[in-house]
């Protein structure tokens, strides 16, 4: 268990670390980077996805609907501190850690091998 607690507290500080570098980036290009997108719901072209972007010291997710007929709106908004974030995504999903772990690695040209 103590490896465990171990592994899980290195894979958040590593997270913590990207997502530093990563709202620098943001904050010197103005432009938010997408962490990941989720389809929650499609149907006859419409669809509602959770989509999650840094931006300059935060990490902000959001529910969009959109699609046909239907202007973009955002139907619930969260808003994290960046050194708050790791601790939340753990809590939440295993997979997503990593899977946002993995792709803020490659956007930033950033690998621990």
């Amino acid at each position: 268990m103590i490896k465990q607690i171990s592994l899980d507290a290195w894979q958040t500080q590593h997270l913590l670390d990207l997502l530093q570098m990563g709202s620098e980036i943001a904050a010197k290009t103005d432009r938010a980077i997408i962490l990941y997108r989720q389809t929650l719901e499609e149907d006859n072209g419409c669809y509602e996805e959770i989509v999650c972007t840094l931006t300059a010291g935060y990490v902000v997710e959001q529910i969009v609907t959109s699609g046909g007929m239907l202007v973009p709106s955002f139907r619930q908004q969260m808003i994290y501190p960046i050194a708050d974030y790791p601790h939340t995504l753990l809590a939440k999903s295993k997979d997503r850690f990593l899977e946002v772990t993995c792709r803020l690695e490659e956007q930033l040209g950033h690998r621990t091998e």
